[in-house]
């Protein structure tokens, strides 16, 4: 998007004609208006003038460079002079340019040429944090066969440009697995773009995925980028695909169809090259019997379908990830927590978590707000985690009744091989995981010889 700032109207509308067809436009005529859709949107180049009523252009740009995410600024002044220039370079301008000598061609090549600059560096950090990741998958913690196939199906299909459908309850991690997807494709390095689609009426999700033009409905002043074009090169994550109505099911398929568009209130047809990712908690194949979601839609969406399992069907990733929030929780609340008790771990271990992973994160955030000691206990826990636990389990106080989850996890293990007299294959089944994982962990254990 591109704010133009200038207290003189032609001028003003005059840029603004000039340059919608290539931005997303929007105006003002005074800094203080400026500052405000600056604080409202994310801009990437402000172009304002020098001479504005009340504060000049300099201490506007100022202003903006100030912001979390700064836009691009240039300086337009039909006073210039090569002592001006410096002073806004002073203050953070990116550019500066008279407008006694204004080409329009000159103005655009400077925008792109600034904009590549800018995208150059936004690159430069994030191949710098990528350096810290684990091919997009650091984040995932699924030892359990289950999710060993998720990731397994996410390593394949990254690197190509299938349409991938991502099914499962809520909770149980499908944006992470999104996230992964891009992170691992070669569009890593352009925009992943993220739509909650029950969070919006379905007449404001269509110009929040499609754009609109300046007038296409009571109350849109000016043109609206929408999510297609922001996604341009990269992919499109649209959560809650299920929510969608008729209309807007018909505008997906034709793009999935011809990877064309149209905003809303134009003629224009529009490329983008985006890969499309959805997700859903409800069975689209029942929404297709019903009659609600389109067969044709639904087979597009489903090139590859990735079944997201519920916690209750991974119960060894629980102490895995149990751990991993308590360490962030322990951090975020600053209380030194590390580790939990037995009776706390069979209590998380035992819950059948409707809410799934997210349900067990606050579950975690909770123990360690109101835990007493450097352990959860099982009376840290959440009420309906301590009452969906066995009637035996009991509030320990005792130190020696606590354990990492390190040594939580070695006497699952051992109570496994005891149960299934040391069939390994059985045993692995028993706590979830796979034979190989089982086979690493009796390693680390020192077990070897069980």
């Amino acid at each position: 998007m591109l704010l133009i700032v200038d207290d003189e109207k032609p001028t003003r509308e005059g840029l603004r004609a000039a340059l919608e067809d290539h931005y997303d436009v929007y105006v003002a005529d005074d800094a203080a208006t400026a500052m405000n859709l600056l604080e409202q949107e994310n801009f990437a180049v402000l172009l304002t003038d020098f001479r504005l009523p009340k504060e000049d252009g300099m201490k506007l740009i100022a202003r903006a460079k100030s912001l979390p995410k700064p836009p691009i600024c240039i300086l337009m002044t039909a006073y210039g002079s090569e002592e001006l220039a410096v002073e806004a370079m002073k203050k953070g301008a990116d550019d500066y340019i008279a407008k006694g000598r204004l080409q329009i061609e000159e103005l655009e090549m400077r925008i792109a040429r600034a904009l590549r600059q800018q995208n150059l560096e936004t690159e430069n950090v994030s191949l710098r944090q990528q350096l810290h990741t684990k091919f997009g998958l650091e984040n995932i913690i699924g030892e359990a066969p289950c999710m060993q196939e998720v990731l397994d199906v996410v390593r394949q299909v990254a690197p190509t440009r299938a349409t991938v459908l991502i099914s499962g309850e809520s909770g149980t991690g499908k944006e992470l697995i999104a996230k992964a997807i891009h992170q691992l494709s070669p569009r890593a390095r352009q925009p992943l773009v993220t739509v909650h689609c029950a969070a919006l009426a379905s007449t404001l999700l269509e110009s929040e995925l499609f754009g609109h033009e300046r007038g296409a409905f009571t109350g849109a002043h000016e043109r609206r980028v929408g999510r297609f074009e922001q996604a341009q090169g990269g992919t499109l994550f649209l959560d809650e695909i299920g929510e969608i109505d008729q209309t807007l099911q018909v505008k997906l398929l034709r793009f999935l169809g011809e990877r064309t568009f149209e905003r809303v209130g134009s003629n224009k047809t529009i490329s983008a090259d985006v890969r499309l990712i959805t997700a859903t908690n409800k069975n689209l194949e029942e929404l297709v019997k019903a009659g609600i979601f389109r067969e044709d839609l639904f087979f597009r969406l489903r090139v590859v379908e990735i079944l997201m399992p519920p916690l209750r069907e991974r119960s060894a990733d629980i102490p895995l990830l149990a751990q991993s929030f308590l360490r962030e929780f322990a951090q975020e609340n600053d209380k030194n927590v590390s580790g939990i008790s037995t009776e706390a771990i069979d209590a998380l271990v035992k819950h059948s978590w409707p809410g799934n992973v997210r349900e067990l994160r606050t579950a975690i955030e909770h123990a360690v707000v109101l835990s007493r000691g450097d352990k959860i206990t099982f009376r840290d826990l959440p009420a309906n985690v301590r009452n969906g636990s066995s009637s035996n389990a009991r509030v320990e106080a005792s130190p020696q009744n606590t354990l990492s989850i390190r040594e939580a996890e070695k006497q699952l293990i051992v109570r496994a091989l005891q149960e299934t007299n040391g069939n390994r294959t059985e045993a692995a089944e028993k706590v979830g995981m796979s034979r190989r994982t089982l086979h690493r962990k009796l390693h680390t254990y020192q077990l070897e010889g069980f």
